[in-house]
């Protein structure tokens, strides 16, 4: 287990991370998400060593590591720029560290060659220059390098981010079902809501150098405990007051309360229960996506309401068309 105990980290004046106290369970798959600046860097790169906090202590399994060198901390780390080195070949790079702390060369060679199996790099390429492999191939260089150390903690810090739209999908399924593969408790930092949804178990929420929520990704999406990670966390609609005041929703949401609701909460179809709002409107506008549509609706007594369908292409509302408008009141959020 990782424990992070009233850790604070300045830089002169400014407070990166202001109190952090964290806990990360073996053989997880935690990452630390928000946006730029908010600290979530600084606090992986406190846990491999680059970082001395200026208070508070980072354990590993009871054991204080806060002021342990970066060599023995058993961190394998990979870097948003990958970090490889361009003269030597992929081989050369995945045993970087092994000739570093004087394995065998009968050791190295095995170990390089199965690490690179693991992650799907050829024999072939082993021997070409890292410069030769497509941006893929060169993620999955850097994570062999990192592994083939058989560290007990792989920190990723933005690895997908230099990648096309398509390939990270790819990769990022293929980072999951390595970490699963492989056991490894993996602290993966990132600002990509959806990255951090697929690929957790648990997920931080950072926001200037605060933890806002702590959670299953589910429990970040579904019961945000703040404003901020509510909106954050995927697209969501702020319930207009004039709409409040105008509809039954003034019985469900208490006075005074900031009011939301996740876009595919907002349904087009009837729903049943005793907690559904029924209200009426029309479609201001709507994006085709293939598999779905978003309709953007305009509701009778104020304020628009976003909301996704699935196509079935036997039911598609125009732009101008009268609808009908459900929401169950134990989806609205209220900060």
């Amino acid at each position: 287990m990782i424990t992070f105990r009233d850790i604070q980290i300045h830089f002169g004046s400014f407070h990166a991370v202001k109190n952090l106290n964290l806990s990360i369970n073996e053989g997880e798959f935690f990452t630390f998400l928000g946006p730029s600046g908010c600290g979530k860097t600084t606090i992986l790169r406190s846990l491999v060593g680059f970082i001395a906090p200026s208070g508070g202590s980072i354990l590993l399994n009871g054991r204080d590591i806060t002021h342990v060198p970066i060599e023995k901390r058993g961190i394998g780390m990979v870097f948003q720029s990958y970090a490889l080195f361009p003269t030597m070949n992929v081989y050369e790079n995945i045993a970087f560290g092994m000739r570093v702390k004087k394995a065998s060369k009968d050791e190295m060679d095995r170990d390089v060659r199965e690490i690179a199996r693991k992650v799907d790099l050829t024999d072939d390429q082993l021997f070409k220059k890292v410069s030769e492999l497509s941006g893929g191939q060169q993620q999955r260089v850097a994570i062999a390098r990192a592994l083939v150390l058989k560290p007990a903690i792989l920190a990723l810090d933005e690895p997908l981010s230099n990648l096309d739209a398509k390939l990270r999908v790819q990769l990022r399924n293929e980072l999951k079902l390595l970490q699963k593969q492989f056991g490894i408790t993996t602290i993966y930092v990132t600002h990509d809501q959806e990255e951090a949804l697929t690929l957790s178990d648990r997920i931080a929420v950072f926001n200037n150098g605060n933890v806002e929520q702590v959670g299953t990704p589910q429990e970040v999406y579904d019961r945000s405990q703040t404003e901020f990670v509510c909106n954050f966390i995927g697209d969501i609609n702020r319930i207009a007051p004039e709409l409040i005041l105008g509809s039954s929703l003034r019985e469900r949401i208490a006075p005074g309360k900031t009011a939301y609701i996740r876009n595919e909460k907002v349904s087009l179809l009837p729903l049943s229960g005793p907690d559904v709002i029924h209200l009426q409107g029309t479609v201001a506008d709507r994006e085709f996506y293939g598999l779905y549509s978003k309709y953007v609706l305009q509701v009778a007594g104020g304020g628009l309401l976003k909301t996704i369908e699935k196509e079935s292409g036997l039911d598609q509302r125009k732009v101008g068309d009268a609808v009908d408008i459900f929401i169950r009141s134990g989806d609205i959020l209220q900060y």
